[in-house]
């Protein structure tokens, strides 16, 4: 089982007696280029209405489709608030809805994401094509170890994933295929300046350790050459939910009292009071902490959002 499944996505989904609350229990994004619109019940423009109906499971996933579909697609992003926690979220009769409507379905999988699937059984229309970024990526957990399903922080997988995402609006509504070929190359083409911004971090930093609280980041972090030195009890457990046993987080203070790392890279979204811990004690040794998120921070968008997250990390290192 993925390292995050016990605590991931992995709610219930919710019961008539929350549909009294149910503009409080998620949110979703309408596409295209257009502002965000709640549920969608509203009125649609003509346009709108003869969009490609698509649901992603988080907001990264639906920007990258909005990137590609543009004015062609109508995306909800079932998980779509930068101050929630992906890890508890529950989904509700209003992703159902979206998704018994959607033509194509982009998740993340790798346990990341599993309401999807369960909902799929139930709500979903058997003829939607289903994106699932792990697959796409091709990886898998290392012997002996647990997958990383944080897969959008890999720019190669995001690459293939646009491929796949242009060709899936493409067999929804062929008249417009080689618009969403043309917009996924251009999509391509503006990842290439983040991996070259990898390789230069690799080619000033390569060899150095860094710690991390989750392994949100990690895909990011090897491409850039450097090396994970953070306990892997003290991220599992961080990952899982779990209390970090009192050896193990004096041995990830001890990183940054003994200077043994050049960064901390945070995953703001899930911390708490051993995570916060950490970045105290990295803070007070002269540690620079770069904070990440899993979700778009608010106002960005994704390719906005990985540069400033590369940048920060070259920032850090450089110090």
């Amino acid at each position: 089982m993925p390292a995050s499944t016990s605590r991931l996505l992995a709610a219930p989904l919710i019961t008539g007696t929350c549909l009294i609350l149910l503009a409080g229990c998620g949110s979703s994004s309408a596409s295209g280029d257009s502002a965000d619109s709640g549920s969608g019940t509203a009125a649609q423009s003509p346009a709108a209405a003869s969009a490609v109906p698509v649901v992603a499971s988080t907001d990264v996933y639906g920007d990258m489709v909005k990137q590609i579909g543009g004015r062609k697609v109508e995306v909800t992003s079932i998980i779509s608030d930068p101050d929630q926690d992906p890890h508890s979220y529950e989904a509700n009769t209003q992703n159902q809805l979206a998704l018994s409507k959607a033509k194509v379905v982009v998740e993340n999988g790798g346990g990341y994401d599993d309401f999807i699937d369960r909902m799929l059984k139930t709500s979903g229309d058997p003829s939607a094509e289903v994106i699932n970024a792990v697959k796409v990526s091709g990886k898998s957990a290392p012997a002996g170890g647990e997958l990383n399903e944080h897969v959008w922080y890999d720019f190669p997988t995001v690459a293939a994933l646009a491929d796949r995402i242009a060709a899936a609006l493409s067999k929804a509504d062929p008249d417009d295929a080689a618009t969403f070929t043309k917009r996924a190359e251009d999509f391509k083409g503006k990842l290439k300046p983040l991996e070259q911004k990898e390789a230069k971090i690799k080619a000033d930093h390569g060899g150095e350790a860094v710690a991390i609280t989750e392994p949100v980041p990690l895909y990011m972090i090897e491409a850039s050459g450097l090396t994970n030195a953070t306990p892997e009890a003290f991220s599992e457990a961080i990952e899982e939910g779990d209390d970090v046993s009192p050896r193990t987080l004096q041995d990830t203070l001890a990183l940054f009292t003994d200077k043994k790392v050049e960064a901390l890279v945070y995953n703001e979204q899930t911390s708490g009071p051993q995570t916060e811990k950490a970045e105290q004690t990295a803070k007070a040794a002269g540690i620079p902490v770069v904070p990440v998120t899993e979700t778009l921070p608010k106002g960005e968008d994704y390719l906005g959002w990985m540069t400033a997250n590369v940048d920060a990390l070259a920032s850090a290192l450089a110090k």
